[in-house]
């Protein structure tokens, strides 16, 4: 027998989801020869033959991909350990299913591989029949195949055992008392090494005495399988910070260490960078062979990690580590997106999937991940496969590019006098210096630092995450010291809270601005992996910085005499925070990170579909900002809802209606009657799109039939050739008829009202959907329990964006008067 290796350190992959490409393994070994790291475990839960179809050897085209991959580790000096996961339906009693799992690792061993693991995790308790009669319990079955699988194999010198019972808070009815573990502890072979991974599944730290009781009761040192930056249980979170909470006394305890990471490649470089300093000073030869204690410092290898990982983002690689072509001119490579608007409106271009044989294959492992097929010259597809199920990710990406802008439009010629269409072309961003015109830049160091910091670990912030928290649940808390219908607050609470809202909302503009940067940076394979998750943090900013300056009432006016703000502040002071952090749980209990945080803190927290969707086709570099309306924002308004609606500004016979007419008749009552339910999305060019909504909608239209809509019938009287447009005429008919109370039915459930205008250039729909999620919170803050909205049936991109956020069709034209689908959405 081969001489037994020393400390196991290195990594394991073994997540739930997407396997890693070829290409990103052999990076992956480059990386671990580089740190000092010395193992890798092939384990990946979603490869089919590692997991579901474990009886099926590998293929010749499989098998002319893993046996390089094997050869690959060995050149570097790497221990290769491939990993069976047989236990979801095996039949331990059955020759036959032994016999297979001999062949099995028989062929794999044929490649050259030398070291193995067989899997008992995430599995039923229960045996069949024939195990019942065949074994005394479970564990004995597990223990015999094991057994009876490392004696055939030879007795390798590494061979790893992982127990269904594989962390203490998994242990009946404890670690001590457990018979499965006692069995396993007894009866396995003492050349086989336990695998663990700590307290929890998840856990948050590892001490010397709780690996000590472990290995009093598996009677052998075991191996920990760390799960600190797993990702694969929270499709919003992933985790950049430093390889924690591990002393280095644990060495002398232990067969080895084994980091299984983030599902995303890209994301783990300074989790193995640390872990591969923690390796290296966790032990060092001392005078006379002896082992020398070194401390180890999370901070200090987080420094060091970060200067490295800044060189790595530099590197011009493009999605699945592919170089860009040398040959291959910038000007050629960023193709620009002038077909972009057209890809994301057709259904054929959106859902192709170009499914082939091989595309088949990457259900298991063998095949890179993350490649791009051609769609035709100048774009290719990346399919980014759901790693869980709530999530589903596909971006077309031009050229292996994310293209800053969203889409570019021709302009037509526009006759003298009558305005530009309502999209800014690429030309015009470029000469007004949008966003869309960056070029490719690695991050700063302040935009890396800020992004580990937001993405740190599963049981803990990084500062900027833990100062953004902080300043929300204060001013949250502290809210009514600005309410503009409360008493005046004292001038130093009040400064105090807006000074504090002041940073907070700075914070939220480098969230965005990072967005940008991630969009727009040199590495698109950091890009590929990284962009869902800030992408979604950037969202949910953009809907809490809104919530804020909302909270500030005297946004508006002090003395406003319609102001309908009922019970926010009570609500603000009652509604305690939610702390997701210290709590001893295991993450995936609080889903959603900083995100999810966020969101908790909002009204509307618990309506997750308002949070949770997928990325655009087309990442935008373009920054957005939601905030209340203000007055000054009325004429640009009107004059996008002139445009909306009319189409063109004169009527085909020459007569031109009122350039008010559509803003009074679509928005003019919510500014004059209710504007502290009015919310407007601006990009860097200007406002492009706003939310009205109404509290009460039966009071709003009393108060309207009262004030509003006579005023409204003197500033655009009825008569002959008022107007001929469709659109001008139905507001004029609005303004002179009477308009009939919704019925009961309807408003018992949805008392409240919004209306939602965007300029079609806006193609990422989540800014929208951040912008009524705005107004929803706005609404649920002041004791709303359901909302509706009207839409027409001619509109089905509305109806669709509508129905995706969660509002259900109550009633049709019959119930309302109008040829209108009227939505709601309780809250």
């Amino acid at each position: 027998m081969e001489e037994k290796p020393g400390f196991l350190c290195g990594v394991v992959e073994g997540f739930y989801g997407r396997p890693w490409s070829m290409e990103q393994r052999k990076v992956l070994f480059q990386w671990m020869q580089r740190w000092g790291l010395n193992t890798y475990l092939y384990g990946p839960k979603d490869d089919l033959k590692h997991r579901l179809l474990w009886r099926e050897v590998y293929s010749p085209e499989e098998a002319a991909q893993l046996r390089p991959l094997v050869e690959e580790a060995a050149s570097r000096d790497l221990q290769f350990v491939y990993a069976l996961s047989p236990g979801q339906d095996i039949v331990f009693s059955s020759p036959c299913d032994v016999g297979l799992l001999k062949r099995k690792l028989k062929q794999v061993a044929d490649f050259g591989c030398k070291a193995f693991a067989i899997l008992f995790d995430d599995i039923d308790h229960s045996l069949c029949q024939a195990d019942k009669e065949a074994f005394s319990s479970f564990a004995h079955a597990q223990v015999s195949v094991a057994n009876e699988i490392f004696r055939f194999l030879g007795e390798p010198p590494i061979f790893l055992f992982c127990p269904t019972e594989y962390c203490n808070s998994l242990c009946s009815p404890s670690l001590a008392k457990s018979p499965y573990l006692n069995t396993v502890g007894e009866d396995l072979l003492p050349g086989i090494t336990v695998i663990w991974t700590g307290n929890k599944v998840i856990s948050r730290e590892l001490s010397v005495a709780s690996v000590m009781e472990v290995q009093a009761v598996l009677q052998r040192p075991p191996l920990v399988w760390d799960n600190l930056h797993a990702n694969d249980y929270d499709s919003r979170r992933v985790f950049l910070g430093p390889f924690k909470g591990r002393p280095p006394g644990l060495r002398a305890h232990l067969r080895g260490l084994l980091l299984n990471p983030n599902c995303e490649f890209e994301a783990n470089y300074i989790s193995l960078h640390t872990l591969g300093t923690w390796h290296r000073l966790s032990a060092k030869p001392g005078q006379g062979g002896e082992v020398q204690q070194v401390t180890y410092c999370p901070e200090e290898a987080l420094l060091l990690a970060l200067k490295d990982w800044m060189q790595e983002m530099s590197k011009p690689l493009q999605p699945g580590r592919q170089c860009r072509p040398a040959g291959l001119k910038s000007s050629e490579s960023d193709s620009d997106l002038k077909n972009s608007e057209s890809a994301v409106q057709d259904p054929a271009t959106r859902g192709s999937n170009h499914t082939s044989a091989q595309d088949n294959l990457r259900g298991g492992s063998l095949l890179p991940a993350g490649i791009p097929k051609d769609k035709g010259q100048g774009e290719q597809e990346l399919v980014v496969a759901p790693r869980s199920e709530d999530r589903g990710l596909r971006l077309s990406v031009p050229h292996g590019e994310m293209e800053g802008e969203e889409g570019e439009r021709e302009v037509q010629d526009t006759p003298a006098g009558k305005e530009l269409p309502l999209v800014r072309t690429q030309s015009q961003e470029k000469g007004k210096g949008g966003g869309a015109a960056v070029g490719r830049a690695p991050l700063s160091e302040e935009e890396v630092k800020l992004l580990v910091g937001l993405y740190y670990l599963p049981h803990e912030h990084g500062p900027p995450a833990q100062r953004l928290l902080q300043d929300l649940a204060w001013l949250k808390a502290h809210s009514h010291c600005v309410s503009a219908n409360g008493k005046k607050g004292e001038p130093q609470k009040v400064e105090e809270w807006r000074l504090r809202a002041g940073r907070f909302q700075q914070d939220c503009d480098r969230i965005a601005r990072l967005h940008g940067s991630v969009v727009n940076c040199t590495n698109r394979a950091v890009l590929y992996d990284l962009y869902p998750y800030v992408w979604d943090l950037r969202n949910t900013v953009l809907v809490t910085k809104a919530f804020v300056s909302w909270l500030d009432g005297r946004v508006l006016n002090d003395n406003y005499p319609f102001g309908s703000w009922r019970n926010c502040f009570y609500w603000c002071r009652t509604n305690a925070s939610v702390d997701l952090l210290g709590v001893e749980s295991e993450p995936w209990v609080f889903k959603g990170g900083l995100s999810g945080e966020f969101q908790m803190l909002l009204p509307t927290g618990t309506n997750n579909d308002l949070f949770s969707h997928p990325p655009p086709l087309f990442p935008s570099s373009r920054l957005y900002n939601i905030r209340p309306y203000q007055t000054k924002d009325k004429v640009e308004l009107y004059r996008i809802c002139r445009q909306l609606h009319l189409k063109t500004q004169s009527s085909p016979d020459g007569h031109q209606p009122h350039p008010d007419l559509m803003g009074d008749r679509w928005l003019g009552a919510s500014f004059a009657l209710c504007p502290e339910y009015s919310f407007v999305l601006e990009d860097e060019q200007g406002l492009c799109g706003c939310a009205l909504g109404a509290l009460d909608i039966r009071a709003f239209l009393k108060r309207s039939e009262a004030t509003w809509l006579p005023t409204m019938r003197e500033k655009h009287p009825r008569g002959p050739g008022a107007t001929s447009h469709p659109a001008a005429q139905e507001a004029l008919q609005y303004f002179h008829s009477e308009h009939p109370d919704y019925p009961d039915s309807l408003l018992y459930h949805f008392p409240s009202v919004l209306r939602l205008e965007a300029l079609p250039e806006v193609l990422d729909t989540s800014v929208t959907r951040s912008l009524v999620t705005s107004l929803l919170s706005a609404l649920k803050a002041n004791g709303s329990q359901g909302v509706f909205c009207e839409v027409l049936p001619t509109d089905r991109s509305r109806l669709e964006f509508f129905t995706k956020l969660g509002f259900l069709e109550i009633f049709r034209c019959e119930a309302v008067t109008r040829e209108e689908v009227v939505l709601g959405r309780l809250l």
